[in-house]
């Protein structure tokens, strides 16, 4: 799993998570027709793809612009901010596809697709596509540039370039948002009932952007306080004093139980959990299927 420590501060920043929400927020009128599995493993090896979203149902059609590409298995790629999507990259992910295609029984080549969401401009990896290989890369979209010549359907997204008004999850995924970004993203929170999935994003986006989310709490009356956002997402540190106050009183494997279960039901990936609840990986997944089962 891809982690950024942000300069200066010594925290950890795990942008895959919150990639994983904003994936599945931007795509979340469709969330009964598709299925979504974060970190697929290839093998019993660490190969895992970022994202994969399989179509449930084939006649389904996306009509949403980072995914109007889609058939029924795709495969998407992820770089952080700070990250760039270089040329090993891009036939590193296409290796991924290929090895996805030769194990699971099901896949057809012909019905799979790749996405890379990167926030910042490939020109390097462009420039080698187009003049090594032969491919055409044309902005077909505002931020999304398709890949044309390749065996597969290939796009690159750049979310930082994406339209507001259309994509405002994946475009807010960065480490440069200004106080107003801040404020659009909680009143987009705030318009959905129960919204699902934003555990990771929103706490990732405000330890990523501390001082414009401290700023736009200044400008607005509308934002929850800084203390009732960590509340509300269940930022480590809180789910960390809880657990030890339950550890304290029913044994310390409960406490750090809590802070597992906690995270599970906000989102967060097992492996992520694992690690940050300092928990075995395997009742890390017991503790998931219980939860899923409840």
């Amino acid at each position: 799993m891809d982690e950024t420590e942000k300069e200066g501060s010594g925290e950890r920043i795990a942008w895959h998570p919150a990639f994983f929400d904003a994936i599945r927020l931007e795509l979340g009128e469709y969330e009964s027709s598709l299925r979504f599995v974060s970190e697929h493993p290839l093998n019993s090896e660490p190969l895992r793809i970022d994202a994969l979203i399989i179509k449930k149902e084939e006649g389904v059609h996306i009509k949403k612009n980072i995914a109007e590409i889609f058939r029924r298995d795709n495969i998407v790629e992820y770089k952080s901010p700070d990250d760039t999507l270089s040329v090993r990259d891009f036939y590193k992910v296409l290796a991924y596809a290929f090895l996805y295609f030769s194990q699971e029984k099901d896949a057809d080549i012909a019905c799979m697709t790749v996405s890379f969401v990167t926030s910042q401009h490939p020109k390097k990896l462009i420039e080698h596509l187009e003049a090594s290989q032969g491919y055409k890369v044309e902005e077909e979209k505002q931020g999304i540039f398709a890949i044309r010549g390749c065996l597969l359907p290939i796009q690159i997204i750049n979310n930082r370039n994406l339209p507001e008004e259309e994509n405002i999850w994946l475009k807010c995924l960065h480490n440069r948002l200004s106080p107003r970004d801040i404020e659009r993203v909680s009143l987009e929170i705030d318009k959905r009932k129960d919204p699902p999935f934003t555990g990771a994003y929103l706490g990732t986006i405000i330890m990523a952007n501390r001082e414009s989310f401290e700023e736009a709490l200044k400008m607005s009356d509308t934002l929850m306080s800084l203390e009732d956002i960590f509340e509300e997402v269940g930022l480590t540190a809180r789910w960390e004093a809880r657990g030890e106050a339950r550890g304290e009183a029913r044994g310390e494997a409960r406490g750090v139980e809590t802070v597992a279960n906690n995270m599970l039901r906000e989102g967060f990936p097992c492996e992520q959990v694992s690690r940050l609840a300092k928990l075995d990986i395997e009742r890390v997944r017991e503790l998931q299927e219980i939860i899923r089962a409840t």
